[in-house]
């Protein structure tokens, strides 16, 4: 297995998935990413050119982190919101089926 060529696949995997918010992905990949580093480091030493590239591998999950992490405040906000406006909704929803019935 090439180490190197392993660790950019990676890298490009995760950039990808994290730029489409893929979460799917972003959550196999980072389990893929827990299976493999592990093995890759058996292997012995690092070249440079190795640890160049597991170097990008950790600023991409970094960065891959951070985005989720930025998805999930935007999400716990956005339900909030909803939870805020509940009765809003439900009294919009009530009214709407009353003149949807002519009652």
């Amino acid at each position: 297995m090439d180490r190197h060529q392993t660790l950019l696949q990676l890298a490009q995997q995760l950039s990808a998935a994290t730029a489409a918010k893929d979460w799917p992905a972003l959550a196999a990949i980072n389990t893929l990413m827990g299976a493999t580093l592990p093995q890759l480091a058996a292997q012995g030493q690092w070249t440079p050119a190795e640890r160049a590239a597991l170097a990008a591998l950790r600023d991409v999950h970094l960065a891959a982190a951070a985005k989720v992490d930025g998805a999930a405040v935007e999400l716990g906000q956005h339900l909030q919101d909803m939870s805020n406006n509940r009765e809003g909704w439900l009294a919009y929803a009530l009214n709407s089926g009353d003149a949807a019935t002519g009652t």
